[in-house]
């Protein structure tokens, strides 16, 4: 699985409302660490999961996580 280009070297740290969320794997983005359709034309496709309401998800802003979307710690090692 290809990895996406890096958007930031640490993760996004959020608060979720709760739903469905589209984490964007490409990189390219302009609303991190969310989809908005950039990645069209690409290998990429972001990773649709289901949050809890209030849940504080960290997710990957390197998109070279081995455990996508969430990280993993992999940016410390860029």
């Amino acid at each position: 699985m290809a990895t996406g280009q890096i958007a930031q070297k640490m993760p996004y740290v959020i608060e979720e409302k709760g739903g469905k969320v589209a984490w964007c794997a490409c990189g390219r983005s302009a609303n991190q660490p969310y989809c908005d359709g950039s990645h069209k034309g690409s290998e990429f496709r972001p990773v649709i999961v289901e949050v809890e309401a209030g849940k504080r998800i960290a997710w990957c802003g390197c998109k070279q996580t081995g455990n996508r979307p969430f990280c993993d710690g992999t940016h410390s090692k860029l």
